[in-house]
């Protein structure tokens, strides 16, 4: 039911969704997911003796704390604290200065990880592990608004105040490499071996050799309550890409970034090493993070997207959602494209997206339109798998809620090759571009909150200085000698 949130001014909705992480869409139960109960159990037979508890950065990674499991079960009702800093940093954990919610002028102090036993999990591929993701909450308590999970959240509130429920899926991309994470380092990144050496788009015979790597990962998720549907090679020598089963969109975002951590660190327990970089290399295909996404009826868990009365059999709620995302496209850029990295894998005839138009069944277009009946969903194929996905499906969420509330009318899809055409509007095309539009978006201001969107300029704006400022490769090839 609706709560009005003193200290932050947010209004938002307590929905139970214990029951996402507890079954898959199909019914079937999940294995990893336990209880506070299950889990004391487990520690007190010495089955687990170590808990994370995690949130998730502006940048998408997982930080937090291992706990001992006596102290986790001792202290989870008030979570653990941790330094404010974590929402004020960059990549390199550099404390950015200018942020109005965290700095040296305030004095860096604590906020805390307040574990949502919903998520409470075992970690397979780390000995006697159990995991838990946490709300970043102030010292009174109350959701840090700027927050990833915490902008989710609101997001998710106002569909729920109109009686609807997202259900979204991350198909993500990655390389594969035979280096170890340290081996690469050494070598600058540079002359790393991919784990093949020939397109291997749907071949079984190269990902066969992949998949010492790639069973481990699909075999550990599902034994973290993270169902997978399958794995696949992608297009360029190395590339995977691995499909999770689709689930309402808090349950998804956490899937997603527990995921992607542990992909990292299963492939660091085998000696190799794997990137998320949108654009790794010029002459390799971007790896992508497709997101689907439909609305639900929460009170009769009805999918809502398919109307056979309607135009082209979608929901006049499916077209306004849709209209609302493609109206919205360059607003929400940064939100599915954070870094200078991001704009490198928009490029014509590769599959990333460089138009923001709509279409049916169509790759070369941002948003695609799939499915019937239950499965209608919208496609967007514009984020990189760089993306932090709370705040993508954020962005997502309330570009949706924009077209429905404005009531706006979805544009004759598109037909044909979209890199080709002139005409149609074109996604950002740089990071200084995409915050600009972020700084100058009304509806985000209106649906994120100023404060919370002059964070995410703000650590936008030092992202593209600091690349501003360094040397690059391409510029010493070229210039060194003949400039």
């Amino acid at each position: 039911m609706p709560r009005d949130d003193t200290a932050t001014g947010l209004r938002y909705v307590i929905v139970p969704h214990a029951a996402e992480y507890q079954k898959s869409p199909l019914g079937t139960p999940m294995k990893g997911i336990m209880t506070r109960e299950e889990l004391a159990e487990l520690i007190s037979r010495g089955e687990i003796d170590t808990v994370l508890v995690v949130m998730t950065d502006m940048q998408g990674r997982l930080v937090g704390k291992r706990l001992t499991g006596h102290f986790f079960l001792e202290s989870v009702e008030h979570g653990t604290h941790a330094c404010d800093y974590l929402l004020g940093v960059d990549m390199e954990m550099e404390p950015v200065p200018g942020f109005r919610a965290t700095s040296w002028e305030r004095g860096y102090g604590d906020f805390a990880i307040k574990p949502d036993l919903a998520t409470l999990r075992r970690i397979p591929w780390l000995p006697a592990t159990a995991l838990v993701l946490g709300d970043v909450v102030d010292h009174h308590g109350a959701l840090v608004p700027h927050a990833p999970r915490s902008i989710l959240k609101r997001q998710i509130a106002r569909l729920a105040e109109l009686g609807y429920v997202a259900k979204m899926a991350s198909e993500l991309e990655f390389y594969i490499f035979d280096d170890s994470y340290d081996a690469a380092r050494q070598k600058v990144y540079r002359g790393i071996k991919p784990a093949g050496w020939y397109t291997e788009d749907y071949h079984i015979f190269q990902t066969t050799k992949e998949e010492t790597l790639a069973r481990a990962i699909r075999n550990g998720m599902d034994g973290a309550g993270i169902p997978v549907e399958s794995s696949k090679g992608e297009w360029s020598p190395g590339q995977a890409e691995i499909n999770l089963v689709y689930a309402e969109a808090l349950a998804m975002a956490d899937r997603h970034v527990i995921f992607k951590n542990g992909v990292k660190e299963i492939a660091f327990a085998q000696g190799k090493s794997v990137t998320f970089m949108a654009k790794y290399a010029f002459d390799a295909a971007g790896s992508s993070c497709h997101i689907h996404g439909s609305l639900w009826e929460a009170a009769s868990d009805r999918p809502l997207f398919h109307d056979a009365r309607e135009r082209h059999g979608m929901s006049l709620l499916f077209q306004r959602v849709l209209a609302g995302q493609l109206a919205a496209a360059r607003d929400i850029s940064f939100f599915l494209a954070p870094t200078v990295n991001s704009y490198k894998r928009y490029q014509a005839a590769t599959f990333a997206p460089t138009k923001a138009v709509w279409s049916f069944d169509n790759r070369t277009a941002g948003f695609r339109v799939l499915g019937e009946g239950a499965a209608a969903r919208v496609e967007c194929r514009i984020p990189g798998a760089d993306v932090n996905p709370y705040l993508a499906y954020a962005a997502l969420l309330a570009a949706g809620l924009h077209g429905v509330e404005q009531e706006l009318k979805l544009p004759a899809p598109f037909s044909g090759n979209a890199y080709a055409d002139k005409e149609s509007p074109e996604v950002a095309k740089t990071l200084r571009d995409a915050v600009a539009a972020l700084d100058q978006s009304a509806l985000l201001r209106r649906a994120f909150g100023d404060d919370v969107i002059d964070h995410y300029v703000h650590a936008g704006r030092w992202e593209q200085a600091e690349y501003d400022r360094r040397i690059t490769d391409f510029e010493l090839i070229r210039y060194f000698e003949r400039g």
